[in-house]
């Protein structure tokens, strides 16, 4: 539920705070009015230590005044007229307060945010719906961007420490001439006469005593000051490999997984953005810890101290390369992937990013991405980390691109517009394995530097698309569910009862208990190699079939809900043997792919029967709808269980002035008497043609 619904509820001290947070800064009618698109926009993605983020807060800044612009056209009436001239106003107000500040406009709102969703949650106790997603959501960013300001302030600390260490072994130095210069005077000494050194000695002796003992007191000094600062360093490389595990291994791993189930029909993956934003603080951070590591390497070099700091030194300058080589290995991604069937001779389309390659200014020289076809095998190889001779298993068109920095977004990113898969090489088969089964996968690899050729990295964007051998039925239901959604682009999904039916077919069971199929697995092979018994197809091409049909011909009728579809021939029975005669149903057929049949029930002269047509096709509704069937029929009176079928179908009809060749069915007034004949009518015109149908023995 929105925060601002939630918010409108508070009472006592809570609504005063929050009325509080409103002004003329930023007007409640503003949160008001634009309240879904103020909790849609990434306000965490902005760093305000950052200037040249200005340019992102800019456009929101410009997109926040054209909403309120565009909300006040809409107004209309006495009372809409008043509102348009004020929300006109108000963006003329917050033009003229942010156009020059715009990071402060992201600054109060996220304050604003941030303290309705704890007004929220303490008037709620943290036990409401309220402490959902998107409060989850919320508290994340806070515990991510509390991390990033944790290691803001070590950063900082430890880099006023280096200062200090700095100037503290630059003093040594000049002490330690000294002692030098006090040293070369007591040796001139012996070319004096006896009197003037036995005059002089005493006070060069006393100045080189007093100067070793402070040299001896300093140095120890200095390396507690390398000890505490190389302490500071491994705290902040610690809190920064867990910041960065929570950000690559969850963060980025989820958006990763929302792209997977995107392109089996879930929603849109979102958010990269806000990934990239937190992975150039990450390497500006890591960065800087890297040079000030350097520079204390470079300290003791110039002034070496006996003692364990030159060991330490060493392991935190290669544990801070370990960190930079994660970030940069794990933040070039395939935004974009490309289909998942590539077809040879067809263009095809996609991008990789690298998530910091603005903030490590590897768009100084653009680096190349070349994109080559593997075999299965070998990116299984290749996610093992296993060296494998990169043989190409096919020829790509236009595989080659430089990534390009686009400066209003801050992004970094190679698009392939225009590759096209020339060849393919196919391995032996063994077996049932069929061509369509063999998978290959398209890698993305490129080579740069950073930090002026210090390092050197080869990274590798893998399609992440993996098939397993075997996977839990609910796990399989989730999916089909979610791609016959995205299919058929409904809201209506598979119900509870529709995937009991799809795992009594995939099993070849007949129980009803959801419960029975929990454990049960389905392998590749039940899944779309083995024929379902007593059929010529598989278990997936019966499914997909049915996608199809229903995504061209059927949707409407399957969002009003009037096809029940997965519904055997003797559920159907057992259902309407018990309702008026003329009711029928439409499930799909159990014997066709893409084929949908309707299930009546009627009388005979010695009892009642339940008949099922013949199916219909997509090629029989490309010649009339099914809607227009239904009418032609007219012993179909109702819909099961009990709705009249011009209530349900009417508004699907043919209009009767339509010019079309017309397609009825004539049935016998006794049903076992003979097969149903469709008959083709042009009106006016003859009829020229007709077509003759089955109907299916009754049960």
């Amino acid at each position: 539920m929105a925060v601002w619904i939630q918010a409108q509820q508070l009472q006592g001290d809570a609504l005063h705070q929050m009325q509080s947070l409103y002004g003329q800064h930023f007007p409640i009618e503003v949160r008001h009015y634009l309240s879904q698109w103020i909790e849609g926009q990434l306000w965490d993605a902005i760093d305000l230590e950052n200037p040249q983020e200005e340019f992102k807060a800019k456009r929101l800044l410009d997109s926040l005044i054209q909403e309120l612009q565009n909300k006040a056209e809409h107004q209309m009436g006495e009372d809409g007229f008043l509102l348009k001239i004020k929300l006109g106003h108000y963006a003329s107000q917050l033009k003229s307060t942010y156009d020059r500040c715009p990071l402060e406009l992201v600054r109060c709102i996220r304050h604003i945010l941030y303290t309705e969703q704890r007004l929220v949650r303490e008037a709620t106790n943290s036990s409401s719906p309220l402490g959902g997603m998107m409060d989850t959501m919320s508290q994340k960013y806070q515990q991510i961007n509390q991390a990033f300001e944790e290691l803001r302030l070590l950063t900082q600390d430890t880099e006023n420490e280096l200062r200090k260490l700095q100037h503290n072994q630059e003093y040594f130095i000049i002490q330690y001439q000294e002692s030098l210069r006090i040293q070369a005077q007591l040796s001139s000494l012996s070319t004096l006469p006896p009197a003037d050194r036995q005059l002089r000695e005493p006070t060069l002796l006393s100045k080189r005593a007093t100067v070793e003992a402070w040299l001896t007191r300093e140095a120890n000094t200095l390396q507690k000051y390398r000890l505490d600062l190389a302490e500071k360093h491994q705290k902040t490389l610690q809190l920064l490999r867990k910041q960065q595990t929570i950000i690559l291994d969850d963060e980025l791993i989820q958006w990763k997984r929302r792209q997977q189930l995107a392109g089996n029909g879930g929603p849109p993956e979102g958010g990269l953005d806000i990934l990239q934003s937190w992975c150039e603080k990450l390497a500006e951070t890591i960065w800087q810890n890297r040079q000030q590591i350097r520079r204390a390497e470079h300290l003791r070099q110039q002034l070496p101290i006996p003692g364990p700091i030159e060991e330490l030194l060493n392991e935190l300058n290669s544990t801070i390369t370990d960190i930079i080589s994660a970030l940069v290995t794990s933040t070039f991604i395939i935004e974009k992937q490309p289909p998942q069937v590539l077809k040879t001779q067809t263009k095809f389309a996609a991008t990789v990013r690298l998530l910091v390659g603005g903030k490590l200014n590897v768009h100084m020289n653009p680096p190349q991405v070349k994109a080559t076809i593997i075999s299965e095998q070998q990116a299984k190889a290749l996610l093992k980390n296993e060296n494998t001779r990169n043989e190409s298993s096919g020829e790509i068109l236009n595989n080659n691109c430089v990534m390009e920095y686009h400066q209003t977004t801050g992004t970094l990113s190679a698009h392939f517009r225009n590759m096209s898969l020339k060849r393919i090489k196919r391995s032996d088969r063994r077996g049932a394995e069929s061509v369509t089964e063999e998978k290959f996968t398209i890698l993305f690899e490129s080579q740069f530097s950073i930090g002026g050729n210090e390092l050197v990295f080869q990274v590798k964007g893998r399609v992440p698309f993996l098939v397993p051998d075997k996977v839990l039925w609910p796990q399989l239901c989730d999916a089909i569910n979610m791609k016959y959604k995205a299919e058929v682009q409904s809201n209506r999904g598979l119900s509870e009862e529709n995937l009991v039916f799809l795992a009594q077919k995939a099993f070849s069971s007949s129980s009803n208990n959801p419960e029975d199929y929990r454990n049960m697995t389905m392998t590749w092979s039940q899944f779309n190699r083995e024929s379902l018994p007593g059929r010529s197809f598989t278990f997936w091409q019966w499914f997909d079939g049915v996608m199809e049909l229903t995504k061209k011909h059927l949707k409407p009728h399957w969002n009003d809900g009037a096809i029940l579809g997965f519904v055997n021939k003797q559920q159907a029975q057992d259902m309407l043997m018990s309702k008026p005669n003329g009711t029928f149903l439409l499930r799909f057929s159990d014997s066709e792919i893409g084929g949908i049949t309707i299930a009546w029930v009627a009388e005979n002269p010695n009892k009642r029967m339940v008949w099922n047509l013949m199916p219909y096709t997509t090629k029989d509704f490309s010649i009339r709808s099914l809607a227009d069937r239904i009418s032609d029929l007219n012993h179909l009176l109702f819909l099961y269980p009990d709705r009249p079928k011009d209530e349900v179908f009417s508004k699907y009809y043919t209009p009767p002035l339509c010019k079309q060749p017309l397609i009825i069915l004539l049935l016998p007034t006794n049903p076992a008497s003979g097969n149903p004949t469709y008959m083709d009518h042009a009106s006016p015109a003859p009829v020229n043609h007709a077509h003759t149908y089955s109907i299916y023995p009754p049960m």
